[in-house]
């Protein structure tokens, strides 16, 4: 297992990272991560844009789903059935955003470990042999931040991004004022806690993986104000 996702996540992101840098002026690797960020979320575009307008349609069905669940209140199974019925009949996949953040969670893994064990020639030899060695890579970003140390600035603003993503996603208009006041509750707590959870991590990590996330959480909003303005 350990094996395969060296072979085909790891080791293809390192060489990706490394050509970019070989191309990119001025050899800034903030800016390869960047560029590296934006290709990443073009490709995977179309599955985020998905997941987002499941999201809305989610919203907007929210006095359906309450009607069924008061209406079966004392048997869950056709509950469960019937508010299954309403995703197929809208087709809307409720697990889409789960879906498209297990998929990027092998990145921010691959990521990590490439800033942990650090970029030095040692670690040259995982080149492919279509890759030029750019011998030793200067870690930092606009010659101020070093991306393979913790950095609190961008880790403030990372948890900050994720704190508005998070308010505009699931404060929209169609769902205010109806949820319950248990499902509000938890929406509320969700809302500080992963912003605190985001930024206590990326304290103790390389910041190329924070800068990694500001880039995401850029992409996520362009995405939920795509579909939320989309007629």
């Amino acid at each position: 297992m350990i094996s395969f996702f060296y072979t085909t996540i790891y080791q293809p992101l390192f060489n990706l990272m490394v050509f970019i840098y070989n191309i990119v002026p001025y050899a800034d690797l903030g800016v390869v991560v960047i560029l590296l960020t934006v290709l990443i979320k073009i490709l995977l575009f179309p599955l985020g844009v998905k997941a987002t307008k499941s999201q809305k349609e989610m919203n907007e069905i929210q006095p359906e789903i309450k009607k069924i669940q008061k209406k079966y209140k004392d048997d869950k199974e056709e509950q469960a059935k019937k508010i299954l019925e309403i995703y197929k009949e809208k087709k809307i996949n409720p697990f889409s955003g789960i879906f498209v953040l297990l998929i990027q969670l092998p990145i921010l893994i691959s990521l990590f470990q490439i800033f942990r064990k650090g970029v030095g020639e040692e670690e040259m030899s995982q080149l492919y042999s279509f890759v030029s060695n750019p011998g030793v890579i200067d870690t930092t970003f606009l010659n101020i931040i070093d991306i393979s140390s913790p950095n609190t600035f961008l880790a403030i603003l990372a948890a900050g991004g994720q704190y508005y993503q998070m308010k505009i996603s699931t404060q929209t208009v169609e769902d205010k004022g109806k949820k319950s006041d248990t499902a509000k509750m938890i929406q509320k707590q969700m809302l500080y806690f992963l912003p605190v959870f985001t930024f206590i991590i990326l304290l103790t990590i390389p910041s190329a993986v924070g800068l990694y996330w500001i880039v995401t959480v850029l992409f996520s909003v362009l995405q939920f104000y795509l579909v939320k303005n989309k007629k």
